[in-house]
Formats: C-alpha cells, structure tokens, sequence
C-alpha cells in the first residue's frame, strides 16, 4: 500500500489546531500556524484566531483540505471546523463546586471516551445541550472544557452474517472516521485505542481477530502492522485529527491471542513501526501510547515497562486505567505516575477513570459500579460527589506529572428505560455491553453476559441525554467554581499532598504468607464454615485468579454457604498497618454479606464490599490497623445463597507507620 504525505491548505496557508502542543504537536513546525485553545484556560474569554500575517477572529469558521503534495484530486477528504466558546477567565458561579487547581496547564489533557456515541444514537438516544436544546454531544462536550476523545477500534467486530457484537457493536474503523470527523469538527484532538480484537480486550480477554487466528507470530506481527498503518491512513485522509495511538488496550497479560512476553513484544514494535512511518507520512506528531491497568500491584507494573525497555521499544507514553473505586487509592496512583516518569522517562496518561453520580439503574441492567458498598469513603454517588472525584483524580495525576487524564465512556446511556424488556433493541443495534452474536468468538463471556449497560449510572449525562452539571469541571479546573445554590455536600477529604505523608506500597513488604496461594502449602490459612459440606476449594485457574494461577474458590449447587478463610499473626511490630485483598463472582442475592476483616487488641474492623459480576475485581480495603499487641487476625468472610460463586486472591497486609 502507498502512502503519501499530505498537508492542510486553507485559503494558501497551513493551520494547526494547538491543543496540546507541548506533548502532541499539530502539523509541522514549518507551516504557518493559526492556533484554537479549548482547553478551558484561555487568558481571553473568547476563542482567537491569529495567522502570521496578524488577522484575528474570535470564531472558527475553516474548511480543512488535505491535499496530496503530488496533486492527487482522488485522495483529498475535508473537515469544517465551525466552532466558537467562551471560557472562564476566574471563578465561576456553578451549582457544583469544583476547588481549583491553579498550576494545571492548559496542555493537560482533558480527555473523553466518546466510543458509544453512533450506536447509541442509532439506538434512540438524544443528546441535548444546557439549554435543553437537541445538540451534537461533541460541540457540548467541547463547550464544557473537553480537549481531547479517545475512540476505542476493533477490528471486525461482527459474525459472518454482519450482526454485530455489542458493545458499541460497530467500533470498527469506519465508525472512528466518523466519530472522530465529528470530534475534529469541534476543536478536539483525536486518541486511537487499538484493540487489536475483534471485541473487548482487557486483562481477562486478548482474543486475536478472526482474520489472524492460525496466523504464526510473523504473520501476525505483519498483519497488525498493515492493519494498523492502513487504519491511521484512512482516518488522516479523512480529516480526523489523530494526536495518540495506543497499540493495545490493557495489556498485562497479553495481547491478539499472545501472552509471552517476547512475542507481544514483537506485535508490539510492529504496531510502534506503522504508527512512527504514518508520523513521518504525514508530517504529524502522533504519541504512542502503551496501556497497563492493576495500578494496586505497582511492582508488576513496573516489570511490564522494564520489558519494554529491555526489548527497546520505541513508544511515547504509559496509560494506566485508575478507577478509584477498584484501582487502590490516589496516593498509590501518584506513587506510580511519578517513578514511571522518573525511572523511565515517559509520559504518563490515566487512560481510563470514573465515577457515578447515582445508585440508580437506567436501564434493567445492573450497573458495575452499584452502590454505598462500592463508593469511595467521602464520594456519595451524585453529582456533586462525581465532580469532586474527578476534579481530585485530575488534581492528584496533575501533582505527579500525568500528561492528562480520559474520562471512560461518560457518554453511554441507558436504551429504554429500567422497567421495560429492551433486549430486542440492545440486540439490534449493540447498544449494551455485548450482544448474543458474540458468543461464537467470546463464548466464555460474551456469550454468557450480553445485556444492556452497566455504565448508565457514571455518565456525564442524564438518563434521558440531558447533560448534568458535573460534565462543565473540565473547563473550571484552573480557576474553581463559587456555589450559586446549595448542593449536596462540599467536599472536605481532599488527598494530602505533602510528598512525606504519602505511602509507596510498592516500596513496603508483604507481610502475608503465601498472599495469593500459589505455594502448595496452604496451612498458615485456617477456613472455617457452617454444613457439612467445605464450599470452598483451592482453584487452579489462571482466568479466576487476580494474579497468577490459584484463588480460593467458593460454589454451591444446592445450600447456601457461610465460611471465611483468614491468617493469623502473633508477633507483629506495634504500629498501623493497611490490609487489602481482592474478590470477584457473581449470582449472589441482595442480602448476600461479603467483608474483609481485621481482628486486633479484641476489636474488629471491616470493609464490605459486594460481588457483581465475572473478573468485576473488587479491593476491599482497610487502610488503618493499630497493632500494640503482636496480634492481628486478617481473612475475608462470606455468607450467601445457594449457586452463587466467586473467588478471593492476593491478601496484602503493610505496615505503614509505627
């Protein structure tokens, strides 16, 4: 496939759309430059356009022409950009309030994944402005201080009759030319997140796409390189404003069917080679993104960028998913934000957070994050409380250095409405997490779990598309927000920013013997249980387990089950110590119980927590044990009704003062 170099041409002069300059250039230096910031800092409070030659506007109104050097009329594509905001030059009154973060530059990504959007609207939903007017959900995503969409792409996404998977059903390269066209149009740069799959892939799930599947690791390495380079060009041709790649999403364990370490890092360096010849092609500075999730288990996380570094790959930036309610505390996220940057040199992106701004469901199908036992201590689940979650993600990966931050799907939204059977549309159209035609290519998930969305309940939007006021944080970030009406709650617990005060887990040991039951010797762990049947085993199954191969597993056909399993420590050192673990399952009825416990000087501390859904990892917590006597007593407990199950895996105990 050839590929030409291309350049924008509007009325004989070049523009460049600065919205991130330092860290993702626009065309080339060389170019006479006109410049839009919409990042939500502007010194003026209107949009101004100014050329070499001094012109200046406060509204965009451009058609952009990609034109080949060589004068190939056939391979020109355009993009209006039509777009004008104001934005806050100081505090402004709001009905949330938003603590400003004054040193956040106006560089700093304020990012969105807009992956849904098409199918979504395919699906009925309509998207309004502030004023309740009907409204492209770019241009007020774009009007809110958004800088920057992250579009998720797979490869073929559809059975060999064309019904589609779920999930956003079409997230192919057509429906990123489009999405991202319309994000373009508004002034937003644009992230790719190769999947390299034909559907999800994440830590539970690396599926190769069909068309690779029997393919040897040259094959394939060559087949990612022309699917990638071929995607890219396709997007530039068509005007999308392409900023970031990511080759690959969420790859610890692997990657399009390869998990060993040396032949991921061969797709790898083929995905790397395309995006930098693209680059090069098109005189543009396209970051390559590398994307790890598991932030709680930093010393692993660090082996996986030490690899990259031993086999020389040649990329921009680490992405770390940090869901706050999953993904450990803002402390331990900054920890490993700043010795990436540090040890490595590179920059890092939080490529994936959330938060909910209700309990309530949308749409009939349970939600992922569901509740009071799944909230951050200090965050209600409401608007105000989704607000200052965000703002203090933003806040605590800004101290560390992050390059910015991506908010995950704030714009998938219920389809029907929570009383009624919506099966039959989130069939048609994929608007849910998966459709039945996946189950032939993801039979041990897909094909169990299709449904509607489990994310209605952390959008930026309301049920009905109505934008709520959460979503304007991005452009008060710098300057803060006064409270023109009462709110929920104003926010008090704030992350101590004081470097002495914060804890690297990654530097302290596990005091937990044999945490995660990979040793054969399980005797330092006493279970206890009610019945005269154990409904717990030791399971080999890598698949069930957070980490490694083995979990304490639990099922029941037919009895209902109360056991718990724990350890015991008699000589401790007095001190505070932080006690943590991981659990996942699913089919377990509302007044189930599942807690994690710590017994010490006869008192007891606990952090219940609730089983969801299948690898949906929860991280029970309890961040402050005072030990004075040696003893302490950790384990995990579980009361709950027959055919539910579930498994618990790498318990953690740290001292973290004396």
């Amino acid at each position: 496939m050839m590929t030409r170099r291309y350049f924008r041409k509007i009325s004989a002069l070049c523009i460049r759309v600065g919205l991130c300059a330092a860290l993702l250039g626009g065309c080339g230096a060389d170019n006479a430059s006109t410049t839009v910031d919409i990042a939500g800092d502007a010194e003026s409070s209107e949009e101004a356009f100014t050329t070499e030659e001094g012109i200046t506007d406060d509204t965009v109104s451009t058609e952009e022409a990609f034109t080949d050097v060589e004068g190939d009329a056939n391979d020109t594509a355009s993009t209006e950009r039509v777009f004008s905001v104001t934005r806050p030059e100081g505090p402004e009154d709001s009905v949330v309030y938003v603590e400003a973060i004054p040193d956040i530059s106006d560089d700093f990504i304020r990012g969105m994944d807009a992956s849904s959007v098409l199918v979504e609207e395919n699906s009925g939903v309509t998207y309004y402005n502030f004023d309740g007017e009907e409204q492209d959900v770019f241009q007020t995503l774009a009007e809110a201080g958004v800088n920057y969409i992250r579009l998720r792409v797979w490869n073929d996404p559809y059975d060999e009759d064309g019904n589609g998977y779920g999930g956003g059903k079409n997230n192919d390269v057509p429906t990123a030319i489009e999405l991202g066209g319309r994000a373009s149009k508004y002034g937003m740069r644009v992230c790719i997140d190769f999947h390299y799959s034909d559907f999800w892939a994440d830590p539970k799930r690396q599926h190769a796409p069909k068309a690779w599947e029997g393919m040897n690791l040259e094959e394939k390495a060559d087949a990612l390189y022309e699917y990638t380079k071929d995607s890219l060009t396709q997007m530039l041709n068509a005007g999308v404003d392409v900023g970031m790649v990511q080759i690959g999403n969420e790859i610890n364990y692997g990657m399009s069917g390869e998990t060993n370490v040396s032949n991921v890092m061969e797709l790898l360096k083929s995905g790397s080679r395309a995006v930098r010849e693209i680059s090069e092609a098109y005189d543009r500075d396209i970051q390559i993104v590398v994307h790890y999730t598991r932030i709680t288990e930093p010393n692993k996380l660090y082996g996986l960028v030490e690899n990259l570094a031993a086999g020389e790959l040649d990329y921009d930036t680490i992405g770390l998913s940090y869901y706050p309610f999953w993904d450990g505390d803002m402390k331990n996220m900054k920890s490993v934000v700043k010795k990436i940057k540090k040890d490595y040199g590179k920059n890092v992106v939080i490529a994936e957070t959330s938060y909910c701004y209700t309990s309530e469901d949308g749409d009939g199908n349970a939600n992922s994050l569901v509740g009071v036992n799944d909230l951050v201590d200090g965050y209600p689940a409401s608007v105000q409380g989704q607000t200052s979650m965000i703002r203090d993600v933003i806040a605590a990966a800004n101290e560390a250095g992050a390059s910015g931050v991506f908010y995950w799907e704030g714009t998938w939204l219920p389809v029907g409405k929570a009383t009624d059977d919506n099966s039959a549309i989130w069939e048609k159209y994929g608007s849910g997490w998966a459709s039945s035609y996946a189950s032939d290519y993801d039979p041990e998930d897909a094909g169990l779990y299709y449904g509607g969305c489990s994310w209605d309940n952390q959008a930026f939007f309301d049920f009905d598309g109505h934008p709520l006021a959460s979503l304007n944080l991005f452009k008060y970030l710098k300057y803060g927000t006064t409270l023109s009406s009462a709110v929920d709650y104003v926010p008090v617990q704030r992350e101590d920013s004081d470097e002495e005060d914060e804890i690297d887990l990654s530097e302290l040991t596990n005091l937990v013997l044999n945490p995660g039951f990979e040793d054969a010797d399980t005797s330092m762990w006493k279970v206890t249980y009610e019945g005269d049947v154990n409904p717990t085993d030791f399971f080999e199954k890598a698949e069930d387990a957070y980490s490694g191969n083995i979990s304490f597993h639990f099922f029941s056909e037919d009895s209902e089950m109360d056991f718990a399993i724990e350890q015991e420590f008699k000589d401790l050192e007095p001190g505070t110590y932080y006690l943590t673990a991981y659990s996942q399952g699913g089919d377990a009825d509302a007044d189930a119980t599942f807690e994690l416990y710590a017994i010490t000087n006869g008192e007891e501390q606990t952090d219940p927590f609730q089983l969801t859904t299948y690898t949906d990892w929860k991280n029970p917590t309890i961040p402050k044990i005072k030990v004075t006597d040696g003893m302490l007593t950790i384990g995990v407990r579980m009361k709950t009704n027959a055919k539910s199950w579930g498994t618990v895996d790498d318990f953690a105990l740290y001292k973290i003062s004396e």
